[in-house]
């Protein structure tokens, strides 16, 4: 064989190894120019206390470690969690300002006639941190103990009953809407800044209902405070396994759950985002984080920056038909 033919081959060798290593030698490359040097900002959506804050934190508790520098959250709620990307949005493509995203922005894409930001072109996904089912839940001084019963109620006081959401155009206020369309009742909707503020008024009464996520309401559901009457998902918790879905209810159609996910802004260096998704990836499907995320009725996805893409991609699609439906317009 002579060196031409050497050359030749070895470099089809460099370039099969090349495309085998992809994301590992992506993350050494990361680790090779130092990423990071200084803390790295996670950036929140929405108030302390809700699910996302509550998952970030038990991210970045590990994520610091592993990273060795101080992650850190920062709260930036408001406008149902577009500020806070729109934040992230503008921030130096570097990976030292992320943000906590979740299905609220996916709809915020058709509930919005404009928004100070293009969720498809101006964040790069990292991983899908968890997937939390929503659950409507009422007061436990409530009279009614199932959702045929809260149905009846409203109808027999139409626009007397409330449910409090996240926001305007997050999954919450879609759910409520979608709800009382398909019951044929009528509901006043009471937006929040996030789901603490929103589970202390369900709590005081001064909202009726709400259809948030499991992991701030569940504490007082196993209380004896708060009484959930149906979860939102295709099948049930294994958080709350005696609470039937809506669609054992008698309800139709409900397949509703809440992810959260990071992404950094557009243009983030692919060894950065690669660092960052085999950091978190590691940390996201180890036992003892696993065990945290079940016991708060979270289920751990930690998936590809394509395999996120793509979740995007089907809700954009997804929500965007039932937002049209529900004829949920924000200016």
């Amino acid at each position: 064989m002579n060196i031409t033919r050497l050359r030749f081959c070895a470099a089809l060798a460099a370039v099969a190894l090349g495309t085998a290593a992809g994301p590992a030698q992506a993350q050494a490359q990361a680790q090779a120019h130092g990423f990071p040097t200084k803390p790295v900002t996670l950036v929140v959506p929405f108030p302390p206390g809700g699910s996302s804050d509550v998952l970030a934190r038990a991210l970045t508790d590990k994520l610091s470690q592993s990273l060795g520098q101080p992650v850190v959250v920062e709260s930036r709620p408001g406008a149902g969690a577009t500020l806070g990307a729109a934040y992230v949005a503008t921030a130096k493509p570097d990976g030292y300002t992320l943000l906590m995203g979740a299905v609220h922005h996916a709809i915020a894409t058709s509930v919005y006639k404009k928004l100070p930001y293009d969720f498809d072109k101006s964040f790069a996904p990292v991983t899908t941190v968890a997937l939390v089912p929503n659950v409507l839940v009422i007061s436990a001084k409530s009279p009614v103990t199932d959702v045929k019963g809260l149905i009846a109620q409203a109808k027999a006081a139409p626009e007397k009953l409330s449910f409090g959401s996240n926001g305007n155009g997050t999954l919450q206020h879609l759910v409520g809407t979608q709800f009382a369309s398909t019951t044929g009742i009528e509901l006043l909707h009471v937006p929040y800044k996030g789901s603490a503020p929103l589970t202390t008024d369900l709590l005081g009464g001064q909202v009726d209902m709400s259809f948030d996520t499991i992991t701030p309401v569940v504490p007082f559901i196993k209380a004896g405070k708060l009484r959930a009457l149906a979860v939102t998902t295709a099948r049930r918790s294994a958080t709350l396994p005696e609470v039937p879905t809506l669609d054992e209810a008698g309800l139709k159609g409900f397949d509703q759950g809440t992810w959260f996910g990071i992404l950094a802004p557009a243009g983030t260096p692919r060894e950065v985002v690669a660092r960052l998704n085999g950091e978190m990836v590691k940390i996201i499907q180890s036992p003892d984080f696993r065990k945290r995320m079940e016991d708060i009725g979270a289920e751990p996805i930690g998936d590809t920056p394509e395999q996120m893409a793509a979740r995007i991609k089907a809700d954009t699609a997804r929500y965007g038909v039932l937002v049209k439906a529900a004829n949920v317009v924000i200016d």
